[in-house]
């Protein structure tokens, strides 16, 4: 394990100090007492601190290993999970057989909350929760990369630059998420392409799924794969809480050519992708895929047919679909009231109403183009048409 230190969660032998330094760091215990007591974190930020802290070291006195510490603040965080929804339900986790890691490779919509509620569907399914790969540029405080570490999440380096420098990082992620199945036991979950899908069109990268062989070259792709139990997991979010930011960047990038983020606009992505609200939320776990495919680009094409046929459309998705102007006219998509009952339907049109109505008028193709586009390319698969 030692060849993968700069990248791996901690182990349990470090659980019991790295929770002492954390809590011990002022920067996370002004996050604590923002997040705790917002209104009072300010003016009485001094007062609160080594109080949270304190409660927080009894709290977790004993706790000396991953499992204790997942098991210890479960409830806290199924509380904070379930907060900002009107229910969070799951299916196909049949698929995953207990005792076997699987590879498990989603959409990806929200930075923080996407591994999260995999977590807890695998968590409440009895299952034991996968090691997450997270990109390097939200690891920049040190209090956020003792967390996640400690959330049996592993670093994938995004901030290279160099050729040779980003080739050594891939090789060295590619072997240790083959340990990790195929050594340690433990199941991973990877985000399908690097960075949110902010268009609401869901694409696996297929530079990631050959990344999956490069340590493993002298072995057949088909092979390589078929051994990882590469897993498809669609989530579905009926309301996505950063859905103006993303409008916003995308109109920018369309009239500019580019977009730069403001310093600290991953953070407030976070806090927005986790305090918002979502309404329903659904995770699907398909099949292993095990055949159908020869090389990367095939491989990523059966994914996308699995990740979409498997996401989950709700009322909103359908009115975004009827008011987009590049819908294809040729697919036989129904209308909404003929889905989902009055009252549903009534609820989802006042709540899109809203939306729109904060969203400025030269960013609205663009809040609309995420709702619509999972509708498209479900259909597209539902008709047998390529995406």
């Amino acid at each position: 394990m030692a060849a993968f230190d700069a990248i791996r969660p901690y182990s349990d032998a470090e659980v019991a100090a790295v929770l002492q330094r954390l809590l011990a760091d002022p920067a996370f215990q002004d996050i604590l007492a923002r997040y705790r007591f917002p209104r009072l974190a300010k003016p009485l930020g001094w007062l609160l601190r080594p109080i949270l802290a304190f409660y927080l070291r009894r709290e977790l006195a004993g706790v000396d290993t991953v499992a204790a510490l997942q098991s210890k603040i479960e409830p806290y965080v199924d509380r904070s999970i379930v907060r900002g929804t009107d229910g969070v339900t799951f299916s196909g986790t049949e698929h995953l057989r207990p005792g076997e890691p699987h590879l498990l490779i989603a959409n990806h919509r929200d930075i923080v909350m996407d591994p999260a509620y995999v977590n807890y569907a695998m968590y409440h399914a009895g299952l034991a929760t996968p090691r997450i790969a997270i990109g390097d540029n939200l690891l920049q405080k040190p209090f956020v990369s003792d967390l996640m570490r400690l959330n049996k999440s592993f670093t994938v380096h995004r901030s290279l630059s160099g050729r040779r420098e980003k080739l050594a990082a891939f090789q060295l992620l590619s072997a240790y998420i083959n340990h990790s199945i195929r050594s340690d036991g433990e199941s991973v979950w990877i985000a399908q392409a690097e960075g949110r899908a902010k268009d609401g069109d869901d694409r696996t990268d297929s530079a990631i799924l050959k990344m999956f062989h490069m340590s493993r070259k002298d072995e057949p792709f088909a092979e390589v794969i078929r051994s990882l139990r590469l897993t498809p997991v669609s989530i579905s979010y009926e309301y996505d809480p950063c859905d103006l930011a993303k409008a916003r960047e995308l109109q920018i990038r369309a009239s500019t050519g580019s977009y730069d983020k403001a310093p600290g606009e991953d953070d407030l992505s976070i806090a927005q992708g986790i305090t918002g609200y979502k309404g329903r939320v659904h995770v699907h776990f398909g099949a292993a895929i095990e055949q159908g495919f020869e090389d990367a680009r095939q491989l990523a094409a059966l994914l996308d047919q699995q990740i979409i046929g498997g996401y989950r459309l709700f009322p909103v998705h359908y009115l975004a679909y009827a008011q987009w102007q590049a819908r294809d006219t040729t697919l036989a998509v129904p209308e909404a009231a003929s889905l989902f009952s009055a009252s549903e339907l009534r609820n989802a049109e006042q709540y899109w109403q809203q939306r729109m109505a904060a969203c400025p008028a030269e960013q609205r193709p663009y809040l609309i183009l995420q709702y619509a586009r999972p509708i498209q390319n479900q259909y597209r698969i539902r008709a047998g048409l390529p995406l």
